[in-house]
């Protein structure tokens, strides 16, 4: 017997029909004798409606009140899956997050989970029960007046709901459906030849959500490596005869110490994200505190910078001398970013700012590079010879990024799948 926690996504809960097939594998796990926990999430489509509500309502409205609403999607699903459970003999009972409870702190609609009482979801579950949890929620903790307050976690916030749940209850592992059969070495819609992964790192599977690949939310992964949760991506688009997970070929992710020959993979994957925007500020100052003085005001916003550079130092009007300083942030936050920047310009004392939505940032990730040289010349020397300019480039010990124009990106990343060997054989 294994404790299971199997997490459904909007897609897979999109509709009377998909629910009962979900049900329907649940039931496969819980008749194989495992304690099963399932959260879901809202039906697919249904948070964008209830945020479109929230901003019809009032543009400026509270994010508390905010929270209340949004979390109802998912309120609405794990009431359903416990019905269809119920249908098919199943004794399934739903739990909200205030019920169980599950504590957040008090960032309302990007919460973030403080820890989550297991002792009724344990007694559920002994007695047989599985039990349905919607993701994506919390309650948050006492103080200043606020506790008790629904919570939620951020889009996406289902996965790290299921992962905490498994965390909490010592799950055996956590099985993340969603429309996707695993975690692949590229995106299989631009390299057809893209193979799936049977294992992936925390660490790898980290890099790669934070640069672009929406197989699993990125605080999901680390949330999952700080506790040592084993995480398994499967698909839930397969047929109702499906066999139970640990016999499906997922991808499993977990600590480096369970993978094979961790050393002979150079490179794990290839992620692409097109949501970025570059800056550029002209004549700043070249003094001590000068590039401090640009990063001040955009953390005070909380905007996260990525790759930066600074240019070599050239004399300006008389005897000062200025440099450029390029920079990337979500494009998102691009207007946020310009405001704040504009708003310091006299303390900054830069020319000009330029900015650029046109990029997009390709990035190889794999544990291998940190035993293997030569990683990041295989990428310039491949994109060089396709004439695909580099703008910027950032790394870290498991990944190497660069920046390009945005038109080139298809094309960089079907080039470097194939430079470092990613290509599956034709079949």
């Amino acid at each position: 017997m294994a404790r299971i926690v199997m997490k459904f996504g909007g897609t897979s809960m999109a509709g009377i029909e998909r629910i009962r097939s979900v049900a329907a594998r649940v039931k496969r796990e819980h008749d194989a004798g495992n304690e099963v926990a399932v959260v879901v999430s809202a039906m697919a489509g249904e948070t964008d409606r209830l945020v479109g509500f929230c901003r019809e309502a009032s543009p400026l409205y509270d994010p508390r009140e905010y929270d209340v609403v949004v979390a109802s999607g998912e309120q609405v699903t794990s009431g359903l899956l416990a019905i269809a459970l119920q249908a098919i003999g199943v004794r399934a009972r739903s739990w909200l997050g205030w019920q169980l409870p599950i504590h957040t702190d008090q960032a309302f609609a990007k919460a973030r989970i403080g820890g989550i009482d297991t002792e009724a979801l344990n007694a559920s579950l002994a007695s047989g029960e599985v039990a349905v949890i919607p993701g994506f929620q919390g309650v948050s903790d006492a103080g200043d007046g606020q506790g008790g307050r629904i919570t939620t976690l951020g889009r996406g916030g289902s996965d790290t709901s299921a992962v905490g749940v498994a965390a909490a209850m010592k799950a055996d592992r956590c099985d993340i459906y969603t429309d996707v059969d695993g975690v692949y070495t590229t995106d299989p819609r631009i390299v057809p030849r893209a193979r799936k992964l049977r294992q992936v790192t925390y660490e790898e599977m980290l890099e790669l959500a934070s640069v672009g690949a929406k197989v699993l939310q990125t605080r999901s992964v680390g949330l999952a490596m700080k506790e040592q949760v084993r995480v398994q991506v499967l698909s839930s688009l397969t047929g109702d005869d499906a066999p139970a997970a640990d016999t499906l070929p997922g991808t499993m992710i977990v600590g480096e110490e369970e993978i094979e020959d961790v050393e002979r993979q150079l490179i794990t994957g290839i992620a692409h994200d097109k949501n970025e925007a570059k800056i550029t500020l002209t004549g700043v100052p070249d003094k001590p505190g000068s590039v401090a003085a640009i990063f001040a005001p955009l953390s005070a916003a909380n905007i996260n910078v990525d790759m930066i550079i600074q240019n070599i130092a050239h004399r300006s009007s008389g005897s000062t001398s200025a440099t450029d300083v390029t920079f990337t942030v979500p494009s998102a936050d691009l207007p946020r970013s310009i405001e704040a920047l504009n708003q310091a310009r006299g303390e900054i004392g830069f020319g000009e700012l330029i900015h650029d939505t046109r990029v997009a940032k390709i990035s190889v990730v794999g544990v291998g590079m940190r035993s293997h040289a030569g990683v990041a010349s295989t990428m310039f020397e491949t994109l060089g010879a396709r004439g695909i300019n580099i703008l910027a480039i950032s790394t870290s010990e498991i990944k190497v990024s660069v920046l390009i124009h945005e038109d080139e990106t298809e094309l960089a990343v079907r080039v470097l799948h194939t430079a470092y060997g990613l290509d599956a054989e034709a079949a």
